[in-house]
């Protein structure tokens, strides 16, 4: 398992179209990933679960990847997070 902590650039937070994008990319991956921000813990392929979670721009987010691809998993994660989804 791979881990790191991010920040969210996108003003609009995980909400909508960058939760879709989100998970879309990660869709893509054999691995499993987890968002925790704050005291939640949600299943980052799933629609329904990211934008349950509420997470707004600038938040903390730990991601954590685990599986054959959790490597490159996490660095798009992150990647998608840290700068946004346009």
């Amino acid at each position: 398992m791979v881990s790191k902590t991010v920040k969210v650039a996108d003003k609009m937070g995980l909400h909508m179209r960058p939760a879709n994008i989100f998970v879309s990319e990660m869709a893509k991956f054999q691995s499993d990933i987890t968002l925790e921000a704050g005291d939640k813990e949600v299943n980052g392929k799933s629609i329904m679960n990211v934008m349950a979670a509420c997470i707004k721009y600038d938040t903390e987010v730990t991601i954590k990847c685990s599986g054959p691809d959790e490597a490159e998993m996490l660095e798009k994660a992150a990647s998608l997070i840290e700068n946004g989804m346009d």
